[in-house]
């Protein structure tokens, strides 16, 4: 379960004060498959960082019974100058996992080959995007984040991420943002929407993503 109390969350730009969320106060019950959507600049982004600890709330608090991926395909983490497989081995020591079970599962669903051995300023885009996948599926967590990216690549990698996605959603709990409603329909049962600091709740993702398109229309 993850659960918000009285959560607000602001940011201070040398005069300016952005307020993001404002006093919100719910629960996602584990087992949930919950799709946000909002608009640019709405806090998506800003509620996938607190869900996951990465930020704390200006106020309020945020408790979590499970455990929290980093979103899924998130890349910024890697050390440019370290190989793929370096940066790998890094992420297991952080999470305790094994270190050579873990470069096996990378490897294996990266395909990067013998770049897998170079280092990450040598990638391309799509060869980033295949590690980041490769890494953040390759740890087991109760709830994954995914944040607008769901895949990257070729029909057939775009394929393994989704089937790894999909069994993710089945057995534990997913959060996801995303613009493209298929996508939300594909992964998400129940919805939400984000507007003005404040998160709607919806039985359906249906519900939420035609309240979440008529609020874009105005």
């Amino acid at each position: 379960m993850i659960s918000f109390q009285n959560v607000s969350k602001s940011y201070h730009i040398r005069k300016f004060r952005k307020d993001v969320l404002n006093d919100l106060n719910f629960e996602i019950p584990t087992g949930s498959s919950l799709g946000i959507c909002g608009a640019n600049g709405a806090g998506k982004s800003t509620l996938m960082r607190l869900i996951s600890g990465v930020e704390a709330p200006t106020s309020g608090k945020i408790t979590r019974t499970v455990s929290c991926s980093w979103p899924i395909g998130y890349s910024s983490c890697f050390q440019s100058s370290l190989t793929g497989a370096d940066n790998a081995r890094f992420i297991a020591r952080i999470y305790d996992k094994d270190i050579q079970e873990l470069l096996d599962y990378v490897e294996d669903f990266a395909q990067l080959g013998p770049y897998f051995y170079q280092p990450i300023y040598s990638y391309s885009a799509g060869m980033l995007a295949r590690l980041a996948f490769g890494v953040s599926l390759a740890i087991e967590f109760d709830c994954y984040l995914v944040d607008e990216v769901t895949a990257a690549g070729d029909d057939r990698f775009r394929q393994r991420c989704e089937e790894a996605l999909h069994y993710r959603r089945a057995t534990g709990t997913l959060l996801m943002i995303s613009h493209d409603p298929s996508t939300l329909r594909s992964y998400c049962e129940r919805g939400a929407v984000l507007m003005d600091g404040n998160l709607i709740f919806f039985d359906s993702i249906d519900e939420a993503i035609a309240v979440h398109m008529e609020n874009q229309a105005r």
